[in-house]
């Protein structure tokens, strides 16, 4: 019944000439279907019956087709195809207690060009994995909280012991919204962690993951290392 109510939804996109998708049914088109179907399948109220490798197939098609809707993206249709990432894996997929920091000052962040960026520590995210306790801070953009759409954005840079080795030496990130906090919770889904545009181009502005989220365990889950040439 949910796969038979998505490609309903679907259909009725590919037909509705007010938002000009009938060119879709071409084949050349793939890709937008893809990322039309995950905005579906987000807006499905049983999307979480949804088997879990799906959705994360559903989310890494969408964030391929990501890189060719910037005109500053470091990343053309050809190199789509040296993007590398490990087989779902939902261990890594953990909710973690928040604990919120609201006296914290204002900091500048260094980034990989030399240059810094103003954050605020917005909350330490405590959390177990393989049984072993962890932490990390989550960070706000004050520059990017002065936007209306991405006043609830939450930014997550971190290191681990894969980097330099199966993963981009100037560690990942992953985001998250303050919407997603609940009850002093919030889902840490390490499967969608990814590159800053540092790991396939020079001359980006990437924020510098700072010590304290630094991890000594390996998080085999995620964004790869770039397999083209940087």
């Amino acid at each position: 019944m949910i796969l038979a109510t998505i490609y309903q939804g679907l259909n009725w996109y590919l037909i509705s000439k007010h938002h000009g998708l009938v060119r879709l049914m071409n084949q050349k088109n793939k890709q937008r279907i893809a990322g039309m179907l995950l905005t579906l399948l987000m807006s499905h109220s049983g999307f979480s019956q949804i088997p879990y490798a799906h959705q994360i197939a559903a989310h890494r098609e969408e964030y391929k087709a990501d890189f060719l809707k910037s005109s500053t993206s470091p990343l053309k249709k050809d190199d789509l195809q040296n993007l590398r990432f490990f087989e779902p894996d939902s261990t890594y997929r953990i909710e973690a207690t928040v604990q919120r920091t609201p006296q914290a000052e204002p900091f500048e962040l260094p980034t990989y060009d030399g240059k810094k960026k103003t954050y605020v520590k917005y909350a330490v995210l405590t959390f177990r994995l393989k049984g072993k306790p962890y932490e990390l801070t989550l960070y706000r953009s004050l520059q990017l909280a002065q936007l209306p759409q991405y006043r609830d954005y939450l930014f997550l840079p971190f290191k681990d012991a894969t980097n330099g080795q199966s993963t981009y030496g100037g560690g990942r990130y992953m985001d998250l919204r303050v919407g997603t906090i609940k009850d002093g919770k919030v889902l840490l889904d390490f499967n969608k962690a990814y590159n800053p545009y540092c790991a396939y181009s020079d001359g980006y502005a990437c924020p510098i993951p700072p010590k304290e989220n630094h991890l000594t365990v390996s998080i085999e889950a995620g964004e790869k290392q770039f397999a083209g040439k940087k």
